[in-house]
C-alpha cells in the first residue's frame, strides 16, 4: 500500500544542510498498525508528513496504492490526501470559531460534497466517537479528550485508507489518552492502516510493527527488521 524507496529530505538551515531523512526505504501493507519511535529530531514527524503528502522528498520515490504520488502536482496530491489519508495531531488543529460538527464537516466541504450528503456522514462520525451531545460546542468548550475525539471524527469522516497519528495523546491525561488509543486501535481493526509517531515506549509497543528512527534513518525494529 505504502512504498518508500530511497527517500531523502534535506533542509537548508542557515549555512548548514540538514538531512532530516537519509535514504529511507519502507513498505507498509494495507491494514497494518505501525509505530514510529525515536529521539526528538530523528525525522519521525518528517517521515509522517511525507507519507501524508504534506511534504515532498528531496530525492527518492513514494508510491501509494501503486501510484507514484511524488510525480503529482500540488493540486493532485491534495486530492489524494483528502480522499485517502486522515490526520490526528497532538495539538488537535481544530478551527476555534467552528463548532465540533463544522470542524468534522470541513474536509467534506473542501471535497465539494453537497450539504445533504455531508450531514449524515458528520452525524455518524460524531456518534461513533460519542460526541453527538457536543456537536454544537466550539473547541474552547471541550476538554482535551473531547477535542481529540472531534479531531479523530474529522480524520475519518472521509473514510480514508490511512490514518496518521502524530503524538495523539501528547496533550492528554492518562485516562483520556487511553481512550483515544482504544478508538484508534478499533479503527485499525476495522481495516484502516494506522501509523503512529510516539515518544512513549509503552504506547509504541502496542503496535504490531515497531519502527525506530535515528538521525533520519530507520535503524530497525524490536524484531530486528525494518
Amino acid at each position: 500500500m505504502i512504498e518508500l524507496s530511497h527517500i531523502r529530505r534535506s533542509f537548508q538551515v542557515g549555512d548548514q544542510l540538514v538531512h532530516a531523512l537519509d535514504d529511507v526505504s519502507l513498505v507498509i501493507e494495507e491494514g497494518a498498525y505501525v509505530s514510529i519511535m525515536g529521539p526528538s529530531g530523528s525525522g519521525k514527524s518528517t517521515l509522517l508528513n511525507l507519507i501524508g503528502l504534506l511534504d515532498r522528498p528531496s530525492a527518492g520515490s513514494y508510491r501509494l496504492n501503486g501510484q507514484d504520488v511524488t510525480a503529482l502536482s500540488d493540486y493532485e496530491q491534495a486530492q489524494v490526501r483528502n480522499r485517502s489519508i486522515g490526520f490526528v495531531f497532538q495539538m488537535f488543529h481544530l478551527i476555534p470559531r467552528l463548532t465540533a460538527a463544522e470542524n468534522v464537516e470541513l474536509p467534506l466541504l473542501l471535497a465539494g460534497m453537497p450539504p445533504e450528503q455531508r450531514r449524515p456522514l458528520v452525524d455518524a462520525a460524531l456518534a461513533e466517537l460519542q460526541m453527538t451531545d457536543r456537536s454544537r460546542h466550539r473547541p474552547d468548550q471541550l476538554s482535551g479528550g473531547q477535542r481529540q475525539r472531534v479531531a479523530i471524527a474529522r480524520a475519518v469522516v472521509t473514510q480514508p485508507k490511512v490514518l496518521l497519528a502524530d503524538e495523539p495523546t501528547g496533550n492528554l491525561d492518562q485516562h483520556s489518552g487511553a481512550a483515544v488509543i482504544s478508538i484508534l486501535e478499533t479503527l485499525n481493526r476495522r481495516g484502516i492502516t494506522l501509523i503512529m509517531v510516539t515518544h512513549d515506549p509503552e504506547m509504541g509497543r502496542r503496535a504490531r510493527r515497531r519502527l525506530r528512527m535515528v538521525d533520519g534513518r530507520l535503524s530497525g525494529t524490536a524484531d530486528g527488521t525494518a
